[in-house]
């Protein structure tokens, strides 16, 4: 199947800015999340994650957007070859001749090596410890050498054989026309050499895969959909290859409080209808204790406090970003007989002061009356 635009995928147009991009991909990445489906959606959800990630990776890269942009998924798909099959067939052997362009090297003696696949981890974090910055261990797989074979991928007894057909160099010239082209050996796949008898603990691989600890430092200020790289803790390369890498995907876990916007913060503060009334002073949570806010009499519902500074300090900015406290004025519940009868006793005195007393309430019955008639 083909895959999908970039742009597509992530509903964003192709002048999208970054932050346009990060925020397309941060919600497709928390509705698709494998741990947020389960059951029959849990392989569709899967596929859909991936298939965000990828272009995320993709169109967040300077470099590879302007490739993407210019030639398409040829122009950041190594499995593409720019059309070298015209040339009757060569697209492989050209492929290998630019191997290194495609992610393989040659190695002294012609062999062809390859780097490791990377590898993805999922790490949910608070949002304090997001702030604050922390250390974690974390439990990830290795491969280390196989105990029976010692790390030969041959059967104890058995000896590993040099390639008969490239005689060890791991690759194999090939004459087509005028044409003379190098090209990985198809017997042993550009290592050199054959394993007549395979170990039958790795198959063969001289590794085996187990897990081990790594110790991580979560950088202060980090946000939901970070990743932070952990250099050759991928799985291993193949023929003597370099590791791939670790990328640890931050995830935060949603706060009781708080909600984040890049460095700012925003709450909803309760406040009961006397405070906001009369006014008075309320004390609201920071994450870095709490704060005081003057509620001037007459405050409405949905009025919104910015506290400077009592945001998040991100990893890249240089000031903390702010704190929104909107103001949620709470309506009396469960009154007694007595709390009725005084209230009934101010809502008359409200009315007979007329409409000075609720400026917008007169001002909205007159525009509902107009839109009626």
């Amino acid at each position: 199947m083909a895959k999908r635009d970039f742009y597509e995928v992530l509903g964003v147009p192709k002048n999208a800015s970054d932050d346009e991009i990060k925020k397309a991909y941060r919600k497709l990445a928390m509705k698709h999340h494998p741990d947020r489906n389960q059951g029959d959606a849990a392989k569709a959800a899967e596929e859909k994650f991936k298939e965000a990630k990828e272009a995320y990776e993709m169109l967040s890269d300077p470099q590879k957007r302007a490739a993407y942009d210019q030639h398409g998924h040829a122009g950041v798909d190594p499995n593409m070859r720019g059309g070298a099959e015209g040339f009757g067939g060569f697209g492989e052997s050209f492929g290998d001749i630019f191997g290194d362009i495609f992610g393989g090297q040659r190695a002294r003696g012609g062999r062809q090596v390859y780097r490791g696949n990377d590898l993805s981890y999922a790490m949910e974090i608070s949002l304090e410890e997001a702030a604050n910055g922390k250390e974690a261990q974390i439990r990830i797989p290795s491969w280390d050498d196989c105990d029976t074979c010692k790390g030969t991928g041959a059967k104890p007894g058995t000896s590993v054989k040099t390639c008969p057909t490239c005689h060890g160099s791991g690759a194999v010239q090939m004459r087509q026309g005028f044409f003379s082209v190098q090209q990985t050996c198809p017997h042993c796949h550009g290592t050199g050499k054959i394993i007549p008898e395979p170990c039958t603990v790795c198959n063969g691989q001289g590794k085996v895969k187990k897990h081990k600890t790594l110790e991580v430092k979560i950088p202060a200020g980090i946000d939901d959909g970070m990743r932070i790289r952990s250099a050759g803790n991928g799985e291993p390369g193949h023929n003597g290859g370099p590791s791939g890498d670790l990328f640890i995907e931050i995830r935060l876990r949603k706060h009781d409080i708080f909600e984040r916007d890049g460095d700012d913060l925003h709450c909803h503060v309760p406040v009961n209808m006397c405070t906001a009334t009369l006014g008075g002073e309320i004390d609201v949570p920071t994450l870095g204790g709490k704060a005081t806010i003057d509620i001037p009499e007459g405050t409405q519902h949905g009025k919104t406090f910015r506290l400077r500074g009592k945001g998040i300090k991100g990893v890249r900015a240089s000031y903390p970003g702010d704190l929104y406290c909107h103001i949620s004025v709470e309506t009396p519940v469960k009154l007694t007989e007595h709390q009725r009868k005084l209230i009934k006793e101010l809502d008359e005195s409200f009315k007979k002061g007329g409409g000075k007393h609720s400026p917008n309430e007169g001002s909205w019955f007159e525009k509902a009356k107009s839109f009626f008639s």
